[in-house]
This record gives C-alpha cells, structure tokens and sequence, in this order.
C-alpha cells in the first residue's frame, strides 16, 4: 500500500488578528468579509479578506466563551457564547457588530449549548447536550426573535451524557430549505440525529466512530441530501485518528467508517463547487479528499480549529489558538 504525500501547496497565507484568543468560530459571508470568535470575549471581522482585523466589542460585560459565529450577510450574524445555564446565549447584530440584540439566554442550569446553523436569515437551530436523557435543541422560524425548544417526544431517547462538543461550531448540517443533521458523541455511541422536515419529526443512527467522553463526532457535512462525512476523535489525543471518520451515501441512515486522517480532526467541509472534496481540520494539521472520504491525502501546514468557505467558492479561513487565522484555497 502506497503512503499519501502531503499537498505541498503552500496555500495557508497566515493573516494578523492581533489577539491572542482561542478561535473556534469562523464564517464568511462573502470573499471580502469574515467573522471571527473565541475564548475571552473575543469578536472579529475583517472587510479586506482578512488583510486587516477589528475587534468588535463584545455584547455582554460579562467574562464570555464565543464558540460559534453565524455570519448571514457581510453586516448580519449571529454569535452564541458557551457554558452551563445562563452563559450560553445568542446574540444577533445586524449592523456589523456596532450594535447587538440578546435573542436567547439559556435558563437550564444543566443544559449546555454547544452550536447552533441558519438555513438562511429566518430560520435556524441551536444544540446542548442532553439532560435527563433528552436532547435539548432550539429552533427559530423569526430571524431569532423567539427560541423555541422542540418538543422532547419528537426526539429519540439521549444516552447518558450524550451531547455534543463545543470544538468548531460544526456539529450540525443543514442541506437545502428542510434537511438538517447533528452529530453526538460525549457517551458509549457515537450517532448522527437527522430530519427531512426542519425538525418536525426526527429519526437517530449509529456510527462505528469510536465514543466516549472524549470522543465522538465532532463536526458533520453533507454535500447532498445523500452523501455526507462525520468526523472527531478524541481531542486529548491530537496526533491519534482511531476510528474517527465516516461517511454515509443514504442521508445519513447508515454510516461505513474509514480511514486515512491524519489525526483528531475538530471541522469537516464540503469543498463548494468540487463533485466530492471535503477538507478537515484539527489542531494538529488537516487532510483533503477527493473522493468523498475514501481517500484522504495530509495537507502540510499548521493546524486549526475551524474552517469556513467563502459561498460557492473553494477557498476560505481556518481559525485556531493563539488568534491564528489563514486563508486556504483548494486547487483544481
């Protein structure tokens, strides 16, 4: 068997944001506007392509966790802060950051929202690990003006401790106006809950990834309604890819594991405008596949948390530690 070279593409331009943060949430709306979050309160957006970074102030006097950032359009998005009870929050700003609106604050001491995704400006959902063996997620139909848990009896049973982890605020997939999936992991299995009406009704399957408290699915993508990729691990171990991949080519009703990671890998994204190519990311480096996931070939360079991709385009922005961003594009 033949071992993969890595791309030596030299691709990853690094760019300045002058902080220091833990980034783990990234979006752009446009090839010229990005959004950044992280540890610390910590809030960017660059008009320029990354050439250049602000940091917004940060909606809450409050010490605050950004996990995730959903940027809608260059001046709307949505950013949601992390932790138990009243520290997971959603905040909205339609003016670029100048101002927010506090949509959501958690009042479950014991639920934890970890991300949220936005079929478009309307319409989206937000996850917290379970509680009391039931799934906590919240939907809005309103651009966020009301939250609204679902119903518990709509969704399976949770497993003990089941949830899912607040590394790159991936572990939902939406595909088209109704399909959503989100993957779990935090327990003794490692499964994907899906839906083909927005959330109306709910079905749950299993993956052969590797599970535990540490491990499971980390991020989730799809680039149809049928063909989509699990990835995670355990992120204790960086440099260790046991059984922490899979992907399914029937909506995510069953799930084939494979191999050739090259270690816990935290993001998981479709390449827009490629028949098969997803990029994945961890803290200890990233892989390209050409083929939908059967084969992954190493990328050299560093490591990132999260990584989004400019819409329709196959380029975009890895974030990770230490307030590293860089720009990456996935050549033909």
């Amino acid at each position: 068997m033949g071992v993969a070279v890595p791309m030596a593409w030299q691709q990853w331009r690094l760019q300045v944001t002058g902080v220091s943060a833990n980034l783990r949430g990234v979006s752009a709306p446009s090839a010229s506007v990005v959004w950044a979050s992280g540890s610390g309160s910590t809030i960017l957006r660059s008009e320029t392509g990354g050439d250049g970074w602000a940091r917004i102030p940060s909606p809450s006097k409050d010490e605050l966790d950004f996990r995730d950032i959903d940027a809608i359009t260059d001046s709307m998005a949505y950013v949601l802060s992390i932790g138990n009870g009243a520290q997971s929050r959603i905040y909205k700003t339609t003016d670029a950051g100048k101002t927010w609106t506090l949509q959501f604050t958690n009042d479950n001491p014991k639920a934890f929202f970890d991300a949220m995704s936005f079929w478009d400006a309307d319409r989206g959902l937000a996850i917290s690990d379970s509680v009391a063996g039931q799934f906590v997620i919240i939907a809005t139909e309103d651009g966020g003006k009301t939250w609204t848990r679902i119903p518990p009896d709509r969704l399976p049973a949770a497993l003990p401790g089941e949830g899912a982890f607040a590394a790159s605020g991936t572990n939902i997939a939406l595909w088209g106006p109704d399909h959503v999936w989100i993957g779990t992991g935090a327990s003794t299995k490692a499964r994907v809950l899906r839906s083909t009406d927005r959330g109306t009704t709910w079905q749950i399957a299993e993956t052969p990834l590797a599970a535990s408290q540490n491990q499971g699915i980390y991020s989730i993508a799809f680039r149809d309604a049928q063909h989509g990729i699990v990835v995670g691990g355990d992120w204790s171990k960086e440099r260790e890819a046991v059984d922490n991949a899979a992907i399914t080519s029937d909506g995510g009703a069953t799930w084939t594991l494979v191999k050739g990671l090259g270690g816990f890998r935290s993001l998981v994204a479709y390449v827009p405008g490629t028949e098969a190519s997803f990029l994945a990311v961890g803290p200890s480096g990233a892989d390209l596949t050409r083929d939908g996931g059967t084969t992954w070939t190493p990328i050299e360079g560093p490591g990132f948390h999260t990584f989004t991709f400019v819409p329709g385009q196959p380029m975009g922005w890895a974030a990770g530690s230490r307030g590293r961003v860089a720009t990456l594009t996935i050549p033909k």
